[in-house]
């Protein structure tokens, strides 16, 4: 995971751990009524974010599950990941804002 971040941030590996604790608690807040909804507006901002690590990935060919870089490049961002990312988004908002 660390390969997808671009090159110009450092520390990378914090930002793995840092995102995988983000995401654990972004569960956590989206199960409490009180803060389920600005849990939600955070989450899409995550979304977003993490994306440019996508796009950084892609470019690059990096292929995650063997830590190289013989991975589907552009292809693999076209055909899932804003698809998946667009679905992450619209399933946030629906259930975390406009369901609230």
């Amino acid at each position: 995971m660390a390969m997808m971040i671009p090159d110009f941030i450092p520390a990378k590996m914090f930002w793995v751990y840092a995102t995988g604790i983000i995401e654990i608690a972004a569960g956590i807040g989206l199960m409490i009524p009180s803060i389920r909804e600005t849990t939600a507006i955070l989450l899409i901002i995550f979304y977003l974010l993490v994306f440019v690590a996508n796009i950084n990935s892609s470019k690059k060919n990096i292929n995650i599950f063997k830590a190289d870089y013989t991975g589907p490049g552009m292809e693999y961002l076209y055909k899932e990941r804003i698809p998946m990312q667009i679905i992450l988004i619209a399933w946030t908002w629906y259930f975390g804002i406009y369901l609230n």
